[in-house]
């Protein structure tokens, strides 16, 4: 791994309100580029937003608006809930900016070589802008599991990217780890789908059928398919081709995607990469989809969950610790109101928020306010490392909690109040109790740099009440809030 890191997340048409999987894309991302220059490195990290295809024409239609018109009006949605997660992004791609498209327009001339013309007859589905194998189409009855959405039958005169040219280069990459998917059953998933080789795709639409897209060099009356746009954002936002720096951040560290995605990021995209005679990713981290008491979010049943909400009514951090602890990076999740209020109110109220309260009112009272000497924590720093290095972001916020539940239990056991209580009559007990309270400072501040990719706000709290030598005033941290579950403090009346 050298000095410059790159990391990317996956660009969200903006034909709709940002949802739940996009926000876990750029906290994911985050976490990972906050650690990585907290360790000295230096870390571009895109977003961005997909903004052409029929589906935003449609909508822009439906607005009686003109598509870039209607692009222009709803991409700030999804920029607005990068800033409210604290993304701490570098670069941000519209794919409707002329230097994006002018770059496609040069990567397609480069991939010459490997684009033919014929004609497909297929099922397509719309909301995927995706056409499915006859076999695909079959096992779902005819219907898009995704949308819920008839396929529709489809013959057109297309131009086609031979994918198929690089299927044992791919195939290799994966197997070998030159590009490795994380977690590992997503990749023997993916090694599995393309065990008879990969199909070669549709790269373009007529314009009759497509209008709105960057145009094929060459061909007026062909539309480049919305895929070989949308997956070159990752390139075309460092500078490439025309500024030569892009070289100095690609190839990727990491490119954060959702999981129905995988079959474009490591099937087409890495053709595309291999036919300019570019590096493959080194690592794609794969995560799941979060659920909502077990079932699958949809407009239609009305359960799903707006993060700005959630950011709105708790705060980021409370945001960020629910979705990188009890989301599982690599995996489904899944949320409830009553879940993420516990975890607010007993983990960041109780667990945390206390223990620092506590400590901070201790040294006011017991030695006005002065830490005294610091005791670097002790906890081992070795599994929260490892479970970093391995993208296992919800098990390394695990391990600060071991370290907070730790301290939390110490104090407990040491009782400080008890020994302040012996400091007239016992002459030792004024060092005990310092030396008891810098080793709670301590391991606080360790708890801080632990949090500090998860819990940036909340970290520098931490750093801001303890830092000085002196304990500042401060507020409580997560004070109880109870929108979704009883506040226990309210007096029940008895029936």
């Amino acid at each position: 791994m050298g000095k410059n890191l790159y990391i990317t997340t996956a660009i969200p048409y903006v034909n709709g309100k940002p949802h739940i999987g996009n926000a876990l894309d750029y906290l994911l991302a985050d976490i990972w580029a906050r650690y990585q220059r907290m360790n000295g490195k230096t870390v571009r990290f895109q977003v961005g937003t997909d903004e052409h295809g029929n589906k935003i024409a449609q909508k822009a239609l439906d607005a009686g608006m003109d598509p870039k018109a209607y692009t222009d009006s709803m991409y700030g949605n999804f920029e607005e809930l990068m800033k409210k997660v604290n993304a701490t992004y570098t670069d941000f791609v519209r794919t409707t900016d002329p230097h994006h498209i002018g770059a496609v327009q040069y990567i397609w001339q480069q991939l010459q070589p490997y684009i033919y013309k014929g004609t497909y007859e297929g099922w397509y589905c719309q909301g995927c802008e995706s056409f499915v194998t006859d076999k695909e189409a079959t096992a779902n009855n005819g219907v898009c599991a995704d949308h819920q959405t008839p396929y529709e039958r489809l013959g057109e005169d297309n131009y086609y990217l031979r994918i198929s040219d690089f299927t044992e280069q791919i195939r290799e990459a994966i197997e070998k780890n030159r590009m490795r998917i994380v977690p590992e059953y997503r990749k023997r998933e993916f090694l599995e789908l393309i065990k008879d080789g990969l199909q070669d795709v549709s790269i373009s639409r007529p314009r009759k059928h497509l209008s709105w897209g960057v145009s094929v060099p060459g061909d007026p009356d062909q539309v480049m398919y919305v895929w070989l746009d949308a997956l070159s954002n990752y390139l075309t936002v460092l500078g490439y081709p025309d500024k030569s720096d892009w070289r100095d951040f690609w190839p990727a560290e990491v490119q954060v995607i959702g999981k129905d995605i995988l079959r474009f990021h490591a099937g087409i995209w890495p053709a595309m990469l291999l036919g300019l005679g570019i590096d493959l990713p080194r690592t794609l981290l794969v995560h799941g989809h979060v659920n909502v008491s077990g079932s699958k979010m949809s407009k239609s049943v009305g359960n799903v969950i707006d993060p700005n909400e959630v950011i709105d009514n708790y705060g980021a951090d409370a945001f960020r610790y629910y979705f990188a602890r009890h989301i599982p990076t690599q995996d489904d999740g899944d949320f409830t109101w009553e879940k993420f209020e516990n975890a607010y109110n007993n983990e960041l109220g109780n667990d945390l928020g206390n223990v620092v309260q506590r400590v901070a009112s201790m040294i006011t009272r017991y030695q006005s306010g002065v830490i005294g000497e610091m005791v670097a924590g002790e906890h081992d720093m070795q599994p929260y490392r490892l479970a970093m290095d391995e993208l296992a972001f919800d098990r390394a916020l695990n391990e600060a909690w071991v370290t907070v539940r730790s301290l939390n239990k110490y104090i407990e056991d040491v009782k400080p109040w008890e020994i302040a209580k012996r400091r007239e009559t016992e002459t030792d007990a004024e060092e005990h109790l310092a030396d008891v309270l810098s080793h709670s400072v301590g391991t606080i501040m360790q708890i801080s740099d632990l949090l500090s990719p998860f819990m940036p706000d909340t970290s520098e709290k931490i750093n801001k009440l303890f830092g000085s030598g002196i304990v500042q005033s401060a507020g409580v941290l997560f004070p109880k809030i109870y929108l979704h579950t009883p506040d226990p403090r309210t007096p029940r009346v008895a029936k």
